[in-house]
């Protein structure tokens, strides 16, 4: 398994991907125009041919023995600056009256665009087939969510300082969200499905027009709304688990269609940023593959033809890496070649 920017020649396996990936998947939805664009889009952006505000990297994990893309996810460069990007951030009034000597204190979502210039990592799923189980897929979820790190790692001054992820939030055995149904559809003259469409075509100008513009009081919502506030959906738990390990934490912001909560974090401080490092590859033709389960994530240094994967084992101390046969061929290159590397499993403290 290895991890590649998409290209022209995946479309169709795209369009299978965003298929698999259910209600409330907003970035990657169902729509053959909308997918070739944002394959023009990512490959401009990697030619290093897209201006600061619309940088998209889009990256697939492919199955080198099939060729089948296993799963995708992406890094949006700074979000909000085409269209507005926003949320509900959780707030707290205060009441009181003296003279019945009562103080109260009333959840509220506000509709804001706090984060408009902020990195986002989004758009990852793995396929259900490359799930747990067998052990040549148990870190694939892990291989697809760490690579963005020693990608902008690598490539550091394309983007800002913080860095934010949305979690699909809570949906009920029919698919429905409570959030949605409790509080979005009064609002938009549209059912969730369309409105998460719509949303994934970037056309979010209608959000805005239509919202409410005062603070919202959550007593007012059902008992079964104010539940999904901050809460993820079952499928979503690895990925916030694993968001959550890099440093990124919930600092009050939700989606305002399903509630699910949007995790942040000065990018710097993400684990995955500050323990990469850099070393010189070598090809080993003495070395066989590992048979234990790997730890270690490298990634090449260029950034029309970067490639990730999972090696064997860490650099030597004088910083060499010594590589399989295979291992090389997955990542597409010779002796002397530089590489990123992170040791999954370091302490980060």
């Amino acid at each position: 398994m290895r991890i590649r920017p998409i290209a022209e020649g995946d479309l169709e396996e795209l369009q299978a991907l965003a298929r698999e990936t259910g209600v409330g998947f907003t970035s990657l939805p169902d729509n053959r125009d909308f997918l070739a664009a944002k394959i023009a889009a990512t490959t401009d952006t990697f030619l290093e041919r897209t201006p600061p505000g619309r940088r998209n990297y889009f990256f697939v994990l492919e199955d080198e023995v099939s060729g089948q893309l296993a799963g995708c996810c992406a890094i949006e460069g700074e979000v909000g600056r085409e269209t507005p990007f926003y949320h509900y951030r959780l707030g707290t009034l205060a009441h009181s009256s003296v003279q019945l000597d009562l103080h109260r204190t009333i959840d509220t979502l506000f509709l804001c665009s706090d984060h408009t210039g902020d990195a986002e990592v989004a758009s990852l799923f793995l396929r259900p087939a490359y799930r747990g189980g067998d052990h040549r897929h148990e870190r694939n979820g892990a291989l697809l969510s760490m690579v963005r790190w020693l990608f902008m790692a690598e490539f550091r001054d394309r983007f800002p300082d913080k860095v934010l992820a949305e979690m699909r939030g809570v949906f009920d055995e029919q698919g429905k969200s409570p959030f949605w149904h409790c509080l979005g559809s009064h609002f938009f003259p549209m059912d969730f499905d369309e409105a998460d469409r719509l949303t994934g075509l970037g056309q979010k100008s209608f959000i805005g027009e239509l919202m409410p513009k005062y603070p919202i009081y959550t007593p007012f919502l059902s008992d079964e709304a104010r539940a999904c506030i901050g809460k993820v959906h079952e499928q979503t738990r690895p990925a916030l688990a694993m968001l959550k390990k890099e440093g990124l934490r919930w600092e009050g912001y939700i989606d305002i269609f399903d509630g699910g909560p949007t995790v942040e974090a000065y990018l710097d401080d993400v684990r995955g940023v500050r323990l990469s490092r850099r070393c010189v590859a070598e090809i080993d033709p003495g070395l066989t593959e590992p048979s234990e389960r790997p730890r270690w994530l490298a990634a090449t240094t260029e950034m029309a033809h970067f490639r990730a994967a999972w090696v064997g084992r860490g650099p030597d101390a004088d910083g060499t890496l010594h590589l399989t046969a295979a291992e090389a061929a997955r990542l597409e290159v010779e002796t002397g070649a530089t590489l990123r590397i992170l040791d999954t499993e370091e302490d980060a403290s």
